[in-house]
């Protein structure tokens, strides 16, 4: 997870619907679960959370102990976007993101600033937002990164996973909990 908020509530219900999940936290995803109110404490109970903690990005060594058949940044900002499509890892998901490419793993990146035109949830209000041309052509850079898959929204986030779920002969969470 990063510091967007677009579409997060989604994100955390399409996770909690994955069998054993894990969640790597950037400093800037931590900050904004607390400004959307979502707890880490309450998110513990469902989720193995990571949190950008170690210089290094400790928790990606696990990418090498095959744990992970997947990693997925969801929802990811443009500055995530931009350091993932430019090879740039400097936090844990975009760490995550560029050593799961170098061994094979597949990725998906539900992008954010996909459209000229933008509505999401702020944590008070509803708001637009313009894209720039930069953010539009690094989603479009992003696509062609070995190993990724670029989604634009929950359907299409839920349909990615769907697929990869079948790859891998996993099925859906299906529990209440």
């Amino acid at each position: 997870m990063t510091g967007s908020g677009h579409f997060l509530d989604e994100a955390l219900a399409l996770a909690a619907r994955l069998p054993k999940v894990d969640l790597f936290l950037s400093a800037a995803g931590e900050e904004v679960l607390e400004i959307y109110r979502l707890h880490l404490d309450d998110l513990k109970s469902r989720f193995r959370i990571f949190r950008d903690k170690t210089a290094s990005g400790v928790p990606v060594g696990m990418l090498y102990e095959d744990i992970y058949h997947t990693v997925v940044v969801a929802p990811a900002t443009s500055n995530t976007v931009a350091k993932c499509a430019y090879g740039i890892s400097d936090s844990l998901p975009t760490n995550m993101f560029a050593q799961a490419g170098k061994r094979g793993i597949p990725g998906i990146v539900f992008a954010c600033d996909t459209e000229p035109v933008v509505v999401t949830r702020s944590p008070h209000d509803w708001v637009t937002l313009r894209p720039r041309r930069i953010e539009l052509d690094n989603v479009e850079r992003l696509r062609g990164i070995d190993f990724c898959r670029v989604v634009t929204s929950p359907a299409e986030l839920e349909a990615a996973l769907d697929v990869r779920l079948k790859e891998i002969s996993l099925a859906w969470n299906t529990s209440s909990s």
